[in-house]
Protein backbone atom coordinates (compact mmCIF):
# COMPACT_ATOMS: atom_id res chain seq x y z
CA UNK A 1 0.00 0.00 0.00
CA UNK A 2 1.14 3.16 -0.83
CA UNK A 3 1.22 5.75 2.05
CA UNK A 4 -1.21 8.04 1.80
CA UNK A 5 -0.54 10.03 5.17
CA UNK A 6 2.52 10.83 6.66
CA UNK A 7 1.32 9.39 9.79
CA UNK A 8 0.96 5.39 10.50
CA UNK A 9 -0.53 4.09 13.02
CA UNK A 10 0.82 0.88 14.17
CA UNK A 11 -1.35 -2.23 15.76
CA UNK A 12 0.99 -5.21 17.41
CA UNK A 13 -1.37 -7.71 17.47
CA UNK A 14 -1.32 -11.28 19.09
CA UNK A 15 -4.40 -13.71 19.15
CA UNK A 16 -6.84 -10.37 19.21
CA UNK A 17 -9.65 -11.96 16.88
CA UNK A 18 -12.11 -10.91 19.19
CA UNK A 19 -11.26 -7.45 19.00
CA UNK A 20 -9.15 -6.13 15.96
CA UNK A 21 -12.02 -5.66 14.00
CA UNK A 22 -13.87 -3.13 16.42
CA UNK A 23 -10.18 -1.60 16.81
CA UNK A 24 -9.82 -1.10 13.36
CA UNK A 25 -13.48 0.17 12.35
CA UNK A 26 -13.01 2.50 15.05
CA UNK A 27 -9.62 3.75 13.14
CA UNK A 28 -11.82 3.84 9.97
CA UNK A 29 -14.36 5.97 11.74
CA UNK A 30 -12.13 8.11 13.77
CA UNK A 31 -9.21 8.95 11.55
CA UNK A 32 -9.90 8.04 8.18
CA UNK A 33 -6.97 10.19 6.77
CA UNK A 34 -4.50 8.09 8.75
CA UNK A 35 -2.13 5.12 7.19
CA UNK A 36 -2.53 1.87 9.63
CA UNK A 37 -0.41 -1.32 9.62
CA UNK A 38 -1.84 -3.87 11.80
CA UNK A 39 1.75 -6.26 12.82
CA UNK A 40 0.29 -9.87 13.97
CA UNK A 41 2.78 -11.20 16.11
CA UNK A 42 2.62 -15.34 15.15
CA UNK A 43 -1.01 -15.33 16.20
CA UNK A 44 -2.69 -18.73 16.27
CA UNK A 45 -6.05 -17.56 15.94
CA UNK A 46 -8.02 -15.12 12.13
CA UNK A 47 -6.09 -12.17 13.59
CA UNK A 48 -3.98 -11.54 10.61
CA UNK A 49 -7.16 -12.74 8.22
CA UNK A 50 -9.48 -9.99 10.23
CA UNK A 51 -6.91 -7.56 9.43
CA UNK A 52 -6.92 -8.05 5.97
CA UNK A 53 -10.27 -7.12 5.30
CA UNK A 54 -9.56 -3.87 6.12
CA UNK A 55 -8.27 -1.36 4.03
CA UNK A 56 -4.96 -1.27 5.85
CA UNK A 57 -1.22 -2.74 5.51
CA UNK A 58 -0.80 -6.46 7.36
CA UNK A 59 2.93 -7.52 8.35
CA UNK A 60 2.28 -11.20 10.03
CA UNK A 61 5.92 -12.10 11.85
CA UNK A 62 6.79 -15.77 11.34
CA UNK A 63 7.13 -16.48 15.05
CA UNK A 64 6.19 -14.59 18.22
CA UNK A 65 8.24 -11.91 19.35
CA UNK A 66 6.04 -10.10 22.13
CA UNK A 67 5.06 -6.23 21.62
CA UNK A 68 8.42 -4.54 21.63
CA UNK A 69 9.65 -7.12 18.45
CA UNK A 70 6.53 -6.59 16.68
CA UNK A 71 6.53 -2.65 17.04
CA UNK A 72 10.38 -2.63 15.64
CA UNK A 73 8.60 -4.32 12.51
CA UNK A 74 6.23 -1.49 12.76
CA UNK A 75 9.32 0.96 13.09
CA UNK A 76 11.16 -0.67 10.06
CA UNK A 77 7.69 -0.24 7.75
CA UNK A 78 7.54 2.88 8.70
CA UNK A 79 10.80 3.87 8.03
CA UNK A 80 11.32 2.28 5.16
CA UNK A 81 8.06 3.87 3.37
CA UNK A 82 9.12 7.43 4.61
CA UNK A 83 6.74 7.98 7.56
CA UNK A 84 7.62 10.82 9.96
CA UNK A 85 5.51 9.81 12.63
CA UNK A 86 4.22 6.30 14.29
CA UNK A 87 1.06 6.43 16.39
CA UNK A 88 1.25 3.24 18.65
CA UNK A 89 -2.51 1.74 19.54
CA UNK A 90 -3.38 -1.59 20.93
CA UNK A 91 -5.55 -4.12 19.57
CA UNK A 92 -7.38 -4.80 22.69
CA UNK A 93 -9.48 -1.76 22.59
CA UNK A 94 -8.22 0.07 25.10
CA UNK A 95 -6.83 3.22 23.46
CA UNK A 96 -8.98 5.57 22.11
CA UNK A 97 -8.77 6.56 18.14
CA UNK A 98 -10.48 9.99 18.27
CA UNK A 99 -7.46 10.79 20.57
CA UNK A 100 -4.82 10.30 18.54
CA UNK A 101 -5.14 13.99 17.49
CA UNK A 102 -4.16 14.92 21.10
CA UNK A 103 -0.44 13.08 20.93
CA UNK A 104 0.56 14.52 16.98
CA UNK A 105 -1.11 18.04 18.30
CA UNK A 106 1.10 18.11 21.00
CA UNK A 107 4.13 16.60 19.25
CA UNK A 108 3.57 19.81 16.65
CA UNK A 109 3.20 22.48 18.98
CA UNK A 110 6.31 21.36 21.39
CA UNK A 111 8.26 19.40 18.90
CA UNK A 112 9.03 16.69 21.02
CA UNK A 113 10.21 13.35 20.10
CA UNK A 114 8.00 10.95 21.66
CA UNK A 115 4.40 11.95 22.99
CA UNK A 116 3.01 9.44 25.50
CA UNK A 117 -0.78 9.16 26.43
CA UNK A 118 -1.07 9.37 29.83
CA UNK A 119 -4.20 7.69 31.53
CA UNK A 120 -2.44 9.77 35.44
CA UNK A 121 -1.75 12.96 34.15
CA UNK A 122 -4.53 15.65 35.15
CA UNK A 123 -7.66 14.94 32.67
CA UNK A 124 -6.40 11.23 31.90
CA UNK A 125 -9.14 8.51 32.67
CA UNK A 126 -7.37 4.83 33.95
CA UNK A 127 -9.29 1.76 34.43
CA UNK A 128 -9.19 -0.04 37.81
CA UNK A 129 -5.90 -1.93 38.92
CA UNK A 130 -4.00 -3.31 41.35
CA UNK A 131 -2.72 -1.23 44.65
CA UNK A 132 0.63 -3.42 43.82
CA UNK A 133 0.60 -2.72 40.20
CA UNK A 134 -0.28 0.69 40.39
CA UNK A 135 2.92 1.67 43.22
CA UNK A 136 4.73 0.08 41.01
CA UNK A 137 3.53 2.03 37.69
CA UNK A 138 4.10 5.42 39.98
CA UNK A 139 8.01 4.09 41.11
CA UNK A 140 8.59 3.92 37.60
CA UNK A 141 7.47 7.58 36.26
CA UNK A 142 9.10 9.27 39.40
CA UNK A 143 12.13 7.11 37.96
CA UNK A 144 12.38 7.80 34.59
CA UNK A 145 11.08 11.62 35.27
CA UNK A 146 14.64 11.80 37.00
CA UNK A 147 16.33 10.54 33.91
CA UNK A 148 14.38 12.58 31.31
CA UNK A 149 14.43 15.78 33.63
CA UNK A 150 10.42 15.95 33.01
CA UNK A 151 7.68 14.59 34.87
CA UNK A 152 6.24 11.46 33.23
CA UNK A 153 3.25 9.90 34.97
CA UNK A 154 2.81 7.32 32.48
CA UNK A 155 5.55 4.99 31.56
CA UNK A 156 4.43 1.66 30.78
CA UNK A 157 1.54 3.35 28.73
CA UNK A 158 1.98 1.76 25.20
CA UNK A 159 -0.60 4.38 23.73
CA UNK A 160 1.76 6.92 22.41
CA UNK A 161 3.48 8.74 19.34
CA UNK A 162 6.93 8.51 17.54
CA UNK A 163 8.46 11.26 15.71
CA UNK A 164 11.33 11.05 12.86
CA UNK A 165 14.38 10.82 15.17
CA UNK A 166 13.11 7.72 17.37
CA UNK A 167 11.61 6.52 14.10
CA UNK A 168 15.31 6.46 13.24
CA UNK A 169 16.02 4.89 16.62
CA UNK A 170 13.52 2.62 17.41
CA UNK A 171 13.30 0.77 13.76
CA UNK A 172 17.04 -0.83 15.01
CA UNK A 173 16.99 -1.19 18.33
CA UNK A 174 13.43 -0.86 19.49
CA UNK A 175 13.68 -3.47 22.60
CA UNK A 176 11.94 -6.56 22.70
CA UNK A 177 11.09 -7.64 26.19
CA UNK A 178 8.34 -7.63 27.92
CA UNK A 179 7.48 -3.52 29.44
CA UNK A 180 11.18 -2.90 27.80
CA UNK A 181 9.13 -1.72 24.71
CA UNK A 182 7.72 1.35 27.15
CA UNK A 183 10.15 1.63 29.95
CA UNK A 184 13.13 0.75 28.31
CA UNK A 185 12.35 2.62 25.12
CA UNK A 186 11.84 5.66 27.43
CA UNK A 187 15.64 5.16 28.77
CA UNK A 188 17.03 4.91 25.35
CA UNK A 189 15.99 8.30 24.27
CA UNK A 190 17.04 9.91 27.48
CA UNK A 191 20.48 8.79 26.64
CA UNK A 192 20.19 9.96 23.34
CA UNK A 193 18.69 13.54 24.39
CA UNK A 194 15.20 13.38 22.28
CA UNK A 195 12.72 15.34 24.02
CA UNK A 196 9.01 13.47 25.64
CA UNK A 197 5.95 14.77 26.79
CA UNK A 198 2.92 13.66 27.97
CA UNK A 199 -0.92 14.11 27.20
CA UNK A 200 -3.96 12.94 29.19
CA UNK A 201 -5.67 10.55 27.44
CA UNK A 202 -8.63 7.71 28.89
CA UNK A 203 -7.66 4.09 28.53
CA UNK A 204 -10.54 1.61 28.34
CA UNK A 205 -11.51 -1.88 29.76
CA UNK A 206 -10.67 -4.53 27.21
CA UNK A 207 -13.06 -4.86 24.52
CA UNK A 208 -12.39 -8.67 24.19
CA UNK A 209 -10.75 -10.88 27.27
CA UNK A 210 -10.18 -9.52 30.43
CA UNK A 211 -6.61 -8.07 31.80
CA UNK A 212 -4.59 -10.05 34.28
CA UNK A 213 -4.92 -8.41 37.62
CA UNK A 214 -4.78 -11.11 40.21
CA UNK A 215 -2.23 -10.31 42.81
CA UNK A 216 0.45 -13.37 41.51
CA UNK A 217 0.40 -11.02 38.17
CA UNK A 218 0.92 -8.05 40.03
CA UNK A 219 3.86 -9.19 41.62
CA UNK A 220 4.98 -10.70 38.49
CA UNK A 221 4.41 -7.26 36.63
CA UNK A 222 6.46 -5.63 39.35
CA UNK A 223 9.48 -8.00 39.59
CA UNK A 224 9.75 -7.70 35.45
CA UNK A 225 9.45 -3.82 35.67
CA UNK A 226 12.69 -3.39 37.88
CA UNK A 227 14.46 -6.49 36.50
CA UNK A 228 13.81 -3.89 32.77
CA UNK A 229 15.02 -0.51 34.64
CA UNK A 230 17.81 -1.91 35.85
CA UNK A 231 19.07 -3.81 32.35
CA UNK A 232 17.65 -0.07 31.10
CA UNK A 233 20.23 1.74 32.86
CA UNK A 234 23.48 -0.45 32.68
CA UNK A 235 22.73 -1.04 29.01
CA UNK A 236 24.84 1.29 26.35
CA UNK A 237 22.45 3.75 24.51
CA UNK A 238 22.50 2.25 20.75
CA UNK A 239 24.92 4.60 18.24
CA UNK A 240 22.55 6.76 16.61
CA UNK A 241 24.64 7.28 13.53
CA UNK A 242 24.34 3.69 12.79
CA UNK A 243 20.44 4.16 12.34
CA UNK A 244 20.80 6.21 9.56
CA UNK A 245 20.98 5.38 5.95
Amino acid sequence: MAARSSVLVAIPAWNESGSIAGVLQEMKRARPDLDVVVIDDSSTDDTAAIAAKFDVSVITLPFNVGVGGAMRAGFRFAQERGYSTVVQIDADGQHVPEQIQRLLQAMHEHSWDIVIGSRYLQGGVAPRTSVLRLFTMKFLAKYLSLLLRKKITDGTSGFRASGQRAIDVFSRHYPHEYLGDTIESLVIASKLGMTVGEVPVTINDRSHGKSSQSSFRAAQFTVRAFVVLLLAVIRVAPDEKSTRG
